[in-house]
């Protein structure tokens, strides 16, 4: 689960770059979404990973 989380928020990051940069306008509301869905999936995962013994 760790390895999907990361892997989504990198590609959250590529998409917030782009939308942030101005290179695609419309996009930028998406990214911003898709940014703070996969961060929190990220922090969540990171707890519940360290919970187990």
């Amino acid at each position: 689960m760790l390895r999907w989380t990361v892997t989504f928020i990198i590609l959250a990051i590529i998409a917030a770059v782009f939308g942030f940069g101005g290179i695609a306008a419309g996009a930028a509301s998406i990214a911003k979404v898709l940014f703070f869905i996969f961060l929190i999936l990220f922090v969540i995962s990171l707890l519940t990973g360290r919970k187990k013994v």
